[in-house]
């Protein structure tokens, strides 16, 4: 291959692509594409070519490119190419390639030089390569030819334009030598899509092929046009030569003659040339890797720093360890006894921000899950006070009694006594539930470990399974101490006087236990969710739930009030949510069939979950509204049993209705205290302690420590691959720091005044400036011929990169004193014989005859 830059390139990224492959990623670099731009037969296959190294593009005089060639090369072990339009065939002989990518271009385009948008594409695989793409444009025309459309000028500029306005994109604007610069197509259409002259890159070819006497040495010295990264001449093989089979390698030493033996170009010779592109073009790719370098350094080490805590784990038991598996098992143990003590006692590390979980959930049971179920199991009014006068009419028996009988009252307290039985062991069978959830959660860090997993599970959870029917038995002991005496002596119950004096009041309303008027029951956020379309569709308030009334606000800051709504004639029903909706919804109705809301007979308020409805329903239910079952029951049972009560009676039971009022109130109060604290001492705490203490020696009598310790084998290759992994992360961020210490960045070149670009279109370049005198010439007469004459030494120009193109015009010389001095370059040629005389030196003033010259084809 001919392009030894690329070559150097390709270890460093075959580095980058296989530290990147061994931690099973792909390494995007993205290089840059490469576009050659230019007229028809300006040479920008030929440019292509050498920088591939390989005879593989078609050629000849006229249009030759007549569809895009976008060229893919791509690294492998082998040599060879294919077409994606037939994959299956590889072709290893670069000669019918040139023929499949000619019998491509007919087949579409036909073999009268039409021209087709439609790209060809072609891979070529080489270990000669880097990964990049390489775009063959077609020459930009102005008249049509043959099949080619009238338009066909404009065609080619909106093709060309397309592929050239990719910012990652280098543009090679190819201009032969023997046509005036200043009408460049390729520069300009560069100039639109690059106007920082960043990306564009001036190569001038056909330097050999110049009028005799001309040259075109203030253009390669970007002096007489400037471009940003300046001009690069270059000289390619004649038809002749490539008919011939004359091989790159060497034309390459042909075009390196060339240079050192002109003596225009040979102070140059260095900056001149396919290899000097090429190195540019590299230098180029070797920027954009190093500017890519960064980004891939931050991804590997946010990854790295991610596996650290994940290692972090594996660290404490590895495989050459012969006691590694005691170690697991006594470390495991011990930490999921911590897990599940600060699950239940709470802790500052690992919080969970998204949901309650562990001891926050069962602390939600104990203050609102379990008063809910007390809540939900109130007394009716009307059914207690028929109730009541049933139990003092059957006391009585068939004698009409004088005063309130106490056993009545025992008789319905020790009745709503024995109601608390179920709320109370609904509220063990929830904690139980939620404490198997936390087993299961702290078990998930034994998951290297099925065995052992499944045997902690199965033991914690029969020992929480024992516990609970002895917590059980407890609180069912609790309710029978309860319903064994019933203490009126009690310091908060209200006694025969105050039950008497509150029964004579007239205040019809009572407050339920532990309920002051006016005390703001619940707030929070709920949606009424059967507002119509029209009328603005659901919304969300602040809703403030008190003993009276259920007001709704804007927002919490409870200023502006939406509505206002007693809690008179109210009932609460369930409600379906909808298809599509994941809301959960109740609604609240009026028992006299009015409007609850505007023209609402019913609201329907939505909560983001069931916990909330339930949440809501209970403080509800503290504030007299009730579900509408118990409204059914009550009217169908009011309807069987009505009786009529006189006025003694009626006195009786609305005293027994306070007492039991006040002992029922005693009583709730009383199983609230002791229920969290009966399941914490009997279940939680007791659950805690066996882990702590028992756990370890259950696991050892269960099953030997090997088949307990045995790691299951996706976990091994788990613990394997992370720890390979991390391994490769740490050598890839090496790689990379060795990348960037090895390669060194080109600083872009600074502006230059490329305006004449804008004004290209007049035709006319503007006057050369490195030698002014020759300039000053007589009307009408054409400017003298340069020959390969002897001159006055030139100061060299350093070779440092792009920049070095951006050179100080050289003063105006005075007259031909030098012929002898340029023989002192030790590097130059000898100088040739004119083949016609010499120009008059410049220092004649204007009006004296000269000898007519050839005009160059760089001068208006």
């Amino acid at each position: 291959m001919g392009n030894r830059g690329m070559e150097e390139l390709i270890p460093l990224v075959n580095k980058l692509q296989d530290a990147f492959s061994s931690i099973g990623q792909s390494c995007h670099l993205d290089l840059p594409q490469i576009a050659v731009v230019g007229g028809q037969s300006a040479g920008k296959s030929s440019v292509l070519e050498n920088f591939v190294g390989r005879d593989f593009l078609p050629r000849g005089s006229g249009i030759v490119t007549r569809r895009p060639l976008i060229l893919q090369l791509i690294f492998s072990k082998t040599e060879y190419a294919e077409f994606l339009h037939c994959k299956s065939k590889k072709f290893t002989d670069f000669d019918e390639v040139r023929q499949e990518i000619e019998a491509e271009t007919d087949r579409v385009t036909g073999t009268n030089k039409g021209i087709s948008p439609v790209p060809i594409n072609l891979r070529v695989y080489s270990p000669h390569v880097l990964n990049l793409t390489l775009i063959d444009l077609p020459g930009i025309t102005k008249v049509p030819v043959g099949d080619q459309p009238q338009d066909i000028e404009y065609q080619i500029k909106d093709m060309i334009l397309q592929f050239i306005s990719r910012e990652s994109s280098l543009i090679l604007a190819v201009t032969p030598a023997n046509m005036d610069l200043a009408n460049s197509d390729a520069l300009k259409m560069a100039k639109e899509v690059d106007p920082q002259g960043l990306r564009t890159i001036g190569v001038i070819t056909k330097l050999d092929l110049m009028d005799e006497g001309t040259d075109a040495r203030d253009v390669l010295e970007n002096k007489l046009l400037p471009l940003r990264r300046g001009y690069i001449g270059v000289v390619n093989r004649s038809q002749k030569d490539i008919d011939g089979k004359k091989d790159i390698r060497a034309a390459l030493a042909a075009e390196r003659k060339f240079f050192l033996s002109h003596p225009a170009y040979r102070h140059m010779a260095d900056r001149m040339g396919t290899p000097h592109l090429q190195k540019l073009l590299n230098q180029q790719l070797t920027n954009h890797i190093r500017e890519t370098l960064p980004s891939l350094r931050s991804k590997l080490q946010s990854q790295l720093l991610s596996l650290e805590k994940e290692v972090e784990e594996y660290k404490n038991f590895r495989p050459d360890d012969p006691t590694r598996k005691t170690k697991a098992l006594l470390q495991m143990v011990q930490q999921f006894a911590v897990d599940f003590e600060k699950r239940i006692e709470g802790s500052g590390d690992q919080v969970d921000t998204l949901e309650l979980s562990g001891g926050a959930r069962i602390n939600r049971i104990f203050h609102e899950r379990f008063p809910f179920e007390l809540v939900k199991m109130e007394f009716d009014e009307k059914d207690l006070r028929r109730e009541i006068s049933y139990a003092i009419k059957n006391i009585h028996g068939v004698r009409t009694g004088l005063f309130t009988p106490d056993m009545a009252f025992e008789a319905i307290v020790k009745k709503q006594i024995i109601k608390l039985k179920e709320p109370s062991l609904k509220c063990v069978d929830l904690v139980v539930s939620e404490l198997a959830m936390v087993i299961k959660k702290c078990a998930e860090k034994l998951g290297s470990y099925p065995r052992l997993r499944e045997e902690t599970e199965r033991i914690v959870t029969t020992y929480i399974r024992e516990r609970e029917g002895k917590t059980k038995d407890q609180i069912l002991l609790l309710i029978d101490i309860e319903l064994s005496y019933i203490n009126t002596n009690h310091e908060d119950f209200i006694g025969f006087a105050n039950a008497q004096q509150r029964s004579t009041q007239a205040n019809k309303k009572r407050a339920i236990p532990n309920q002051v008027l006016m005390h703001v029951i619940r707030r929070g956020w709920l949606t009424i969710n059967n507002i119509s379309i029209m009328k603005g569709g659901s919304k969300e308030y602040w809703f403030v739930l008190t003993a009276e009334s259920l007001s709704w606000y804007k927002d919490e800051e409870e200023k502006e009030k939406k509505y206002m709504l007693p809690l008179d004639n109210l009932k609460i029903r369930d409600v379906e949510k909808g298809f599509m909706s994941n809301k959960h919804v109740f609604g609240i109705f009026n028992t006299e069939q009015r409007n609850v809301y505007k023209d609402l007979r019913q609201i329907e308020l939505a909560c983001d979950s069931q916990e909330d409805v339930d949440s809501w329903k209970a403080s509800f239910l503290r504030a007299g509204v009730y579900p509408e079952k118990d409204q059914v029951e009550n009217e169908e049972g009011s309807q069987e049993n009505t009786f009529s009560m006189d006025p003694q009676l009626e006195r009786q039971v609305e005293t027994i209705r306070n007492l039991v009022d006040s002992y029922v109130g005693i009583i709730n109060k009383s199983i609230r205290d002791l229920m969290p604290k009966t399941i914490m001492h009997l279940m939680i705490n007791n659950t805690k302690d066996f882990i702590h203490s028992e756990l370890l020696a259950y696991l050892y009598s269960s099953a030997d420590q090997n088949s307990l310790m045995e790691e299951s084998a996706d976990q091994a290759q788990r613990r394997d691959d992370m720890l390979r992994m991390y391994h490769a992360l740490k050598e890839a961020l090496n790689i990379i720091g060795d990348i960037s210490t090895s390669t060194i960045s080109t600083p872009v070149p600074p502006p230059v005044d490329d305006t004449w670009l804008q004004s290209g279109s007049s035709g006319h370049s503007p006057t050369p400036q490195r030698r002014p005198a020759s300039t000053v010439l007589p009307p009408g007469r054409p400017p003298a011929v340069r020959g390969p004459m002897p001159g006055p030494p030139l100061i060299p120009m350093p070779a440092a990169g792009p920049s070095s193109f951006v050179a100080p015009p050289i003063p105006s010389r005075p007259g031909p004193q030098g012929a002898f001095v340029a023989n002192n370059d030790p590097f130059s040629a000898p100088p040739l014989i004119p083949s016609r005389p010499a120009r008059v030196p410049p220092g004649i003033p204007p009006g004296v005859p000269r000898r007519p010259g050839r005009k160059p084809a760089w001068s208006s």
